[in-house]
């Protein structure tokens, strides 16, 4: 996956930018990410997958529940959600974690593109940037 930290802003050429300012574009660029990609994602969707997503993001646990258990019944041994188990500390059965495992997997059941959209989506937004950064500093 990307990472929004020191590097971004050094690949950005942004590495000057002051240090109360960082993870305030760090946040405006990670929101305005989501944005775009939500917004290539839903390209082709129906209203019905639009609405399931949207549920699964919402984290409407009577959804997320009937998805894993139609489509991945077994889901505590799945690698992909072991591992995101380990990485937030959460137990097993938190809905949370469940919700963000479900959106991964639907993602890849509905948009197996759904990487790739993210990191076009990001080499875009870094060139982007890149090209806006004497503004961004305020050089002129």
């Amino acid at each position: 996956m990307f990472q929004l930290d020191e590097t971004f802003l050094a690949d950005v050429g942004l590495n000057d930018l002051p240090n109360e300012q960082k993870k305030p574009f760090l946040q405006h660029i990670y929101d305005e990410l989501e944005l775009r990609v939500g917004t290539k994602l839903s390209d082709g969707m129906s209203d019905a997958q639009l609405e399931e997503f949207e549920a699964i993001i919402d984290r409407k646990t009577e959804i997320v529940d009937n998805w894993l258990r139609k489509n991945i019944p077994n889901f505590k041994d799945d690698q992909m959600f072991i591992q995101i188990q380990t990485s937030s500390g959460l137990g097993s059965d938190d809905d949370g974690l469940k919700a963000e495992y479900v959106a991964t997997k639907w993602l890849e059941v509905n948009r197996p593109d759904y990487r790739q959209i993210v990191a076009q989506t990001l080499v875009d937004l870094k060139k982007e940037v890149a090209s806006s950064r004497d503004l961004i500093l305020g050089k002129n």
